[in-house]
């Protein structure tokens, strides 16, 4: 096994020199099988372009409030501080900004009316969740935090040297100013920035607890066999409200042991009791075989089956917020 250039460790129940998950295992995805997804996809097509209603959030809540910027880039609002998930204001996914994915949705927040952030929360190095060009913004102008999963810290910092950085394990904690806590929670993904690097660096989710309230965001996640859900929610408590993914879902052969689906996301919702869900990583971007807004109406096809007010589970477009009691 080649040397691990991002993190080395004791070895644990889910790194033994690389990382992997453990609810259930999974294998890694190989040529063969990108090439037969290739072969075999007909994606439906996008629309170029979906109108936005930008916001301008305030420069400070003691409140918690929501913020969809677009795709897993969240403005979480709360006691105070300002804290934002995986950063991506760029007009492509890619290690190059001529090639890749082109967002179709702008960002439902302008960075200009950004408040300043105190900290970001970074679940992983996929292109689409580690923006360099983004972060290395948002550092020059913030100085924030950046709080990641293990190895993480070894991408950024090569990258922009002057970041702060804070790294950890599944389920260590930090605790930021004005009583708001951060922990990083289990995930089923993987990782992978660049050729040889595949479960290098850690992936994760994250729990903020403020004051009584707790916030949710799954990062990406497939849901394997439902226990790492139900041991967030044991260990940490019911979330007031999760942010979960119910895109980049198609094929399902292909994406289930890295992204959920709608339905699967209901269950999420439902393993974890959650009073509220904010549907994300959907409608921005083209990644996978699904139509723009299928994921939405899968998402109200599933609350309907299990009988669960669509107010509680809402698929966000850029720009929506949600606020406690709102």
């Amino acid at each position: 096994m080649p040397r691990n250039r991002y993190y080395s460790g004791p070895v644990s129940d889910h790194f033994n020199g690389r990382f992997f998950n453990v609810s259930p295992p999974t294998r890694d995805k190989g040529l063969g099988d990108i090439l037969r997804w290739r072969r075999t996809s007909q994606p439906p097509v996008w629309p170029s372009t979906i109108p936005v209603t930008s916001v301008v959030p305030p420069q400070r809540s003691e409140t918690t409030r929501i913020t969809v910027v677009g795709h897993a880039t969240i403005l979480i609002q709360t006691a105070g501080l300002n804290l934002v998930t995986d950063p991506w204001w760029s007009q492509r996914t890619s290690p190059v900004s001529f090639l890749g994915p082109k967002r179709v949705c702008a960002p439902g927040v302008a960075f200009e009316d950004l408040p300043r952030i105190d900290a970001v929360l970074l679940s992983h190095n996929h292109y689409d969740h580690l923006d360099i060009v983004t972060l290395r913004d948002l550092v020059a102008r913030d100085d924030p935090l950046v709080m990641t999963p293990l190895g993480n810290d070894t991408v950024v910092s090569r990258s922009i040297p002057a970041a702060r950085l804070w790294t950890g394990d599944w389920w260590d904690r930090h605790d930021l100013d004005l009583g708001v806590g951060v922990t990083i929670v289990p995930a089923q993904h993987w990782s992978q920035r660049g050729l040889g690097d595949r479960r290098m660096a850690l992936w994760g989710g994250f729990v903020i607890q403020s004051g009584a309230s707790r916030i949710y965001f799954a990062g990406d996640t497939g849901y394997g066999d439902g226990t790492v859900f139900k041991a967030i929610r044991n260990k940490l408590g019911e979330p007031d409200v999760a942010l979960l993914p119910i895109g980049a879902y198609a094929p399902r052969w292909f994406m289930s042991d890295q992204h959920v689906n709608p339905q699967e996301a209901v269950r999420m919702f439902r393993d974890m009791d959650a009073r509220h869900a904010i549907g994300i990583h959907w409608g921005v971007i083209p990644l996978s075989d699904e139509a723009r807004d299928e994921p939405r109406e899968a998402l109200a096809a599933a609350l309907a089956h299990h009988d669960i007010s669509p107010g509680r589970f809402v698929a966000a477009e850029p720009g929506h917020v949600w606020t406690v009691g709102g």
